[in-house]
């Protein structure tokens, strides 16, 4: 895997407090929150919601509120007072929800989107859902590639860096040569997504987020989070707006 050859790099941040060693301009920024936000965005967007505001504070959400947007949010799982729903992939397929913008404050993923919401970098979300239709958009931009994992609370997750490894793998093998890879961590989880790949929900057991998904009742949304290229969604942000321009 590992190679020095091809014009363009990917590398992959496993958790949000090692984003200042990866941060750089000009690059295609690919966030992963599997167990909530951007699986939950994919979802969104195959149900033809408009577009998604990611926020990072409760205040930013209560505001929202006031205005007449409709908020999503939680903080360990359990739904915000000023939500109408929490942030579960099934929230977002609601039919009211179509052509309608939706203000968005999860515990992990819109964090790291705000992260990231600044200079010339191109920001996008990726789950197993749009797995192919996100790398192949990444690739087509002709630039450096990061795989942002959202991770839990700053830490490394195995869902977010299972689906990191399965998009290194698909942009070095489908980039026409001109990605590569130096990168431990896009190396290791290319690893761990060779073992896990025959059959990805089972290997996702062992993930600590699984379990504590389980013990809150919320791990309905496992069968579907794993699912992989179930929808052809490109969701970018384009100024404070997440939009699919698939």
């Amino acid at each position: 895997m590992y190679s020095e050859k091809g014009k363009y790099s990917v590398e992959v941040c496993f958790s949000p407090l090692s984003w200042p060693l990866f941060e750089k301009d000009n690059t295609v920024v690919i966030i992963t929150d599997i167990f909530r936000a951007t699986t939950s965005i994919c979802a969104a967007f195959q149900n033809k919601v408009k577009s998604i505001i990611p926020v990072a504070d409760i205040e930013e959400s209560i505001a929202y509120k006031e205005k007449g947007y409709i908020v999503s949010g939680e903080r360990d799982g359990k739904k915000l007072e000023c939500a109408e729903f929490g942030n579960s992939p099934f929230n977002f397929m609601e039919p009211g929800l179509q052509n309608k913008t939706v203000v968005m404050n999860t515990t992990n993923g819109t964090q790291a989107i705000k992260m990231v919401q600044k200079g010339d970098n191109l920001v996008c979300m990726g789950a197993f859902s749009n797995r192919d239709a996100i790398c192949n958009w990444a690739t087509a931009q002709k630039r450096n590639i990061i795989i942002f994992c959202a991770g839990w609370k700053n830490r490394f997750s195995l869902e977010d860096s299972l689906f990191a490894g399965s998009a290194v793998d698909y942009i070095i093998k489908n980039g026409n040569g001109d990605f590569h890879t130096m990168c431990d961590s896009a190396i290791a989880s290319v690893d761990m997504w060779e073992e896990a790949k025959s059959n990805p929900r089972q290997y996702i057991e062992k993930a600590a987020h699984r379990h504590r998904l389980r013990k809150m009742g919320l791990d309905d949304i496992l069968d579907y989070s794993m699912q992989l290229n179930i929808n052809q969604c490109v969701p970018v942000l384009k100024g404070i707006e997440i939009v699919d321009i698939a």
